[in-house]
């Protein structure tokens, strides 16, 4: 039985914590002794007929504004935090905005750290919507209940933006534990905001979307019986209503591979991703259809593989200056160990499974 997560207080980057830097995150997941067979998710590929993996076209810009958010979560790939600084420029904002109006690329998810939090969030929204695009945000749900930050449920709702919510679970115990002392109570309340403006509801095209991801070292449950719990169990407490739930696999990297190093449970979490690696799930992962910028405009085949530095490959664009559509729809996607978490079981993306388990 592991140790279960605890709410940090501040990121690793103001903690001075050596797993702060991108290279030392690689360093020790390439430290971990794998199964010669799958000692590389390159050579997983390959044993599976499925090297080199490579992007199928963008279907959806995902823009990353940077590391400032109002939570300092136990799972946060992204080290975010009120002590964070990184955010999008208005200059960065507009080259985003300009490469959507010459390509037609469909959704444009927005994420963060705590995304409302940027200076660029409105303009993005605003103007992302006024080109015809799907806008998804990535909310932490808290932030909508922040001073100055009240606005956004009514915002997000005129704008007819689709909110994917982080919820560690539907009961408070265990989202506690993840994010800090009360915030499942405020989760709870913003969700009941959205609803009252029509999010989740039938003909209102508000479409709010539940993540949850497992509170230890282990692989989530089947989405399908997840949801139908979690609809059950919002709605009978709380009366909550949502469109659905992404199962998302915790990725070792981060504040999360710090956790699992410090409680002894890295070796073998990492194995059991491998142990998992599911072909069948390959298709389906997110870089193969995303595209990741950002805060300063660089390009990256996924927020994950942004967090770790590991920008595109050779012979792709590096930045949104240099943005080409056909380079990057068919670029060969950067690979390291921590991609096992998103082809174990049945798989994980940024919208949930990708696979059947």
């Amino acid at each position: 039985m592991t140790t279960p997560l605890a709410a940090p207080k501040t990121s690793m980057l103001w903690r001075r914590s050596a797993l702060a830097s991108a290279g030392a995150q690689l360093e020790l997941l390439d430290g971990v002794q794998l199964d010669a067979g799958r000692s590389t998710f390159d050579a997983a590929l390959g044993g599976a007929g499925l090297e080199p993996l490579t992007a199928a076209g963008i279907d959806v810009l995902q823009l990353n504004l940077g590391r400032v958010c109002n939570q300092v979560c136990m799972h946060c790939h992204v080290d975010a935090g009120p002590d964070r600084r990184e955010d999008m420029d208005a200059e960065t904002a507009e080259l985003a905005l300009e490469v959507l109006a010459r390509t037609d690329i469909p959704t444009v998810d927005i994420t963060g750290g705590a995304p409302e939090m940027s200076a660029q969030f409105d303009r993005l929204v605003t103007g992302a919507r006024a080109l015809g695009r799907h806008v998804m945000d990535r909310c932490n749900l808290t932030i909508l209940l922040a001073k100055g930050f009240e606005h956004y449920p009514e915002f997000l709702a005129e704008n007819q933006v689709e909110v994917v919510c982080s919820l560690p679970h539907h009961r408070a115990l265990s989202t506690d534990r993840q994010r800090g002392d009360g915030v499942y109570a405020r989760s709870i309340e913003a969700l009941q905001r959205l609803n009252a403006l029509g999010y989740g509801k039938p003909g209102t095209g508000l479409r709010l979307v539940i993540v949850t991801n497992p509170v230890g070292a282990f692989l989530p449950a089947g989405q399908d019986s997840l949801e139908a719990e979690w609809k059950v169990e919002l709605e009978r407490h709380h009366g909550i209503v949502f469109n659905a739930l992404y199962s998302i696999t915790n990725m070792p990297i981060s504040r999360y591979l710090e956790w699992l190093e410090s409680r002894g449970n890295l070796d073998a979490y990492l194995q059991r991703l491998v142990n998992a690696f599911n072909p069948g799930a390959v298709a389906g992962v997110m870089c193969r259809s995303t595209l990741s910028v950002d805060w300063r405009g660089y390009l990256y085949d996924c927020d994950f593989n942004q967090m770790l530095e590991l920008g595109t490959g050779h012979g792709a664009p590096r930045h949104l200056r240099d943005f080409d559509l056909d380079a990057l729809a068919s670029r060969r996607v950067v690979t390291a160990r921590h991609c096992f978490g998103c082809t174990a079981g049945a798989g994980s993306s940024c919208g949930g499974e990708t696979a059947g388990g």
